[in-house]
Parts: structure tokens; sequence; C-alpha cells
């Protein structure tokens, strides 16, 4: 077996910053001196945004979108060719973060969307919709699609399956020899169409972890990943006038466990052919993640389960930002022997994202409004730090070529 995977593909994680405009609540409860906007972005450099204040801040992101750039806009600018990535064989993760009521889940479409207008929304229905019309389209009708979805939250740093039914087995991480994260006791739902997963996301969503405090009336209390797994399959018969492309059947996944990503090639079993035959098979992943909010919890007001719950979401965050500093911090690059992924199990699921193999956006997701000036300052750090990671995204195809006669492939 001969490795003919592409070579890694350098990449840094892409920071885009979402200022969310004032909301009802905000006109309504906030003194009108803290409903001012600290947040600005000068013409000449649509990319910065400046932060002020007695001494202005700036940061630059790749992408930097204001109080009035439409879901559409964003999907268009950031994500779209992230799903062209996806189809041609790499992982990719999108991650929003931000503080509670920030705008992550409606930036990321992770909520309920059957009442949501078509211009309203997020990301998720909206990566759903064109990768099923790509793969659907004539470009593809040689290759063959199996395409799976599940949904983990980490709520008190326990992971729960919300598309499990009754009492599943429990979900575990693990590390294969090869340092491929595997989730373990995960189910997995094979999905046809976009409808289907959105059907799947609605109902994972209404199992979710949420509760009221000072800052949302439904604030998500755990941390939550929505995840595609797709594999891909064309099986390419050389004859006597070329090559020419069939499509054999898809082997069904091992139930409970989530593969790593990585190509694979087998010979079919179910087709022949005159000549010569090739069989290929590429698995890859895409994560959705949602974090829970990030905020100081005395002002989110919360007394009782809600401290323990806040207490684990900042936890796991803080354990987040360590990882992303010990990446980032290029000026101790050169120091860094150990990278924290173990200290939180939000870390080591996103340890693929964050500095392994994968293309990775992040969504900084801020309030421009003076009240919540803390708490923006401390996202645009956390995010900026984030553009120095490098990530070694790559498509790992394993090939075996067998020339075999037609008589011999009747025989498989």
């Amino acid at each position: 077996m001969a490795s003919t995977g592409a070579s890694s593909e350098k990449t840094s994680v892409q920071v885009a910053l979402r200022i969310r405009p004032l909301t009802e609540e905000d006109v309504r409860t906030l003194p009108p001196r803290f409903q001012r906007q600290v947040l600005s972005t000068p013409p000449q450099a649509p990319n910065q945004v400046i932060v002020s204040g007695e001494k202005k801040q700036s940061y630059n992101f790749d992408h930097v979108f204001n109080q009035e750039t439409s879901q559409s806009e964003i999907f268009e600018k950031a994500v779209l060719k992230l799903i062209d990535k996806f189809i041609e064989g790499y992982n990719v993760t999108i991650l929003a973060y931000g503080q509670t009521s920030s705008g992550k889940t409606y930036t990321m479409g992770t909520s309920d969307s059957s009442k949501i207008p078509a211009d309203q929304k997020g990301i998720v229905p909206r990566a759903m919709r064109s990768l099923f019309d790509i793969i659907n389209s004539p470009q593809y009708k040689s290759r063959k699609f199996q395409i799976k979805v599940s949904f983990i939250e980490i709520y008190n740093e326990d992971l729960i399956d919300l598309l499990g039914e009754g009492e599943g087995p429990q979900v575990t991480i693990r590390e294969d020899s090869k340092g491929h994260i595997l989730w373990s006791g995960l189910q997995e739902i094979k999905v046809n169409s976009a409808d289907e997963v959105m059907g799947h996301l609605s109902r994972g969503s209404s199992n979710r972890q949420v509760g009221a405090t000072d800052m949302n009336q439904k604030s998500s209390r755990s941390h939550a990943i929505f995840s595609v797994t797709m594999i891909q399959h064309k099986f390419m018969s050389n004859t006597g006038g070329g090559s020419r492309s069939m499509t054999p059947e898809i082997p069904e996944l091992k139930s409970g466990i989530r593969p790593p990503s990585r190509s694979s090639s087998r010979l079919s079993n179910k087709r022949s052919d005159d000549g010569s035959g090739e069989w290929t098979s590429v698995t890859s992943k895409f994560h959705f993640v949602d974090l829970a909010g990030s905020e100081r919890l005395k002002k989110t007001g919360t007394v009782g389960d809600r401290v323990k719950e806040g207490i684990s979401i900042n936890s796991g965050l803080l354990a987040l930002g360590n990882v992303i500093s010990a990446l980032g911090d290029i000026s101790k690059a050169k120091q860094i022997t150990h990278i924290p992924y173990r200290d939180s199990k939000l870390t080591r699921l996103l340890q693929d994202s964050l500095g392994g193999n994968a293309q990775t956006l992040m969504i900084a997701c801020v309030s421009g409004a003076e009240y919540n000036l803390d708490e923006t300052v401390n996202t645009l750090k956390y995010a900026n730090r984030a553009r120095n990671i490098k990530n070694s995204a790559f498509v790992n195809q394993e090939e075996v070529e067998m020339k075999l006669k037609h008589s011999e492939l009747l025989m498989l």
C-alpha cells in the first residue's frame, strides 16, 4: 500500500469579527450613555477594528463584519470557499466565540431554523444547502456520496449525545496510534438532503442545556459541536480506450465510532471490467462549533446550578485560550514543548482543528456597546491570538493499485 495523498497545506486559522447591533433589550434596559458604540472600522482598512476610549486600541482580522452585514454576506465572503475545501477532502471547522447574547447561535444557525425567515438563516443551513446542491450537480454524477451527521454537547465536562435515543453507550474520546482523535459511542445518522440535516439539527438543539441569566433569557449552558462526515467513493476503470469512472457500492461506517478523517483506496467486489481498476474512498469532516458564552459570573447574575455551569463553561474556555496562546504566541514558539489539549474535553475534541489537520475559521461575535466593553476587548484579544495558529491541512490518500483481468475480478 503506497501513500499518494497530497502534501500538507500550511494554513493560518482564519478569524472573522462580527459586531452585532443594539438589540431591543439593550435599548430598553441600558442607560443611554452605556449604549454608545465603542467599535469602529476605518474606511481605508476594512479588516481593522478600533476600540475607542482613553487609549485607542486596534486589531486586524481576516474579515470584519459591521452591524449592517447580512447573514448571506457573511456566508459568501467567509464560509462558501470552505465548502469547496470540504468536498476536496479537507477537514473543516467553524467555531463561534463571544460573550452571552453576542450573536453566536444566530450567526451559526445551530438553533431550530424552521421558523426563521430565509434571509436570516445562519451558516449551517446555508452550508448544507450549498453542499447538497454541489454534490447533486452533473459535475459529480460519477461519484457516490455518503453523509452522516452527529451532534454533541459538553455540559459540566460531560459529553452528551444530542441525537442519541434512550440509554446509548457513553461517549468517550480516544486517540489512535497515529494521533487521530476518535469519538467513540456517538451516534451518526445517515442523511440524503439538506432538509434531513436541518431536521436532526433542530431535534438536537431542542435537547441542549439552556437557562436564563441576566444577559440572555435562553442562554446556552454548554458547548455544542454539530458534525457532518462525508465519504466520497469513485471507481476508476482503465480500459484500452482510456480511463472512465464507475460508482461502487458504499460500505457502511462501523457503528458507534467516528473514523479519523483520512482517505483510503480499496477494490470494490461489486464491480467488474475487462481492464484494470482502482477504487478510491475519501473521508472528510465538517465541525460547526457553537461555544457557550464567555463573561464574568457576576455580570450574569447566576445562582445555584447556573453558577456551577458558568464555572464549567469558563474553565473550558480558559483551556481553549491556553491552547490558542501556546499555538499562537510567536515570541514563545521555539520554547513551547507542550500544548495543553488534555486540560479539557473541549480542547481534546478540537485538537485536530487547532494546530492540526483542518481548515479552521473562528467567528468572534462582539457587542459594540460601551456596557460590554470589557468582554468585547477580551474577545478581540482572544481572537487576535488565534490568527497566529498554523494548521497542517491535508487530504491523506492511500491507494492500492490492482491490475486485474475480468475473470479475476469475478472471483472477488
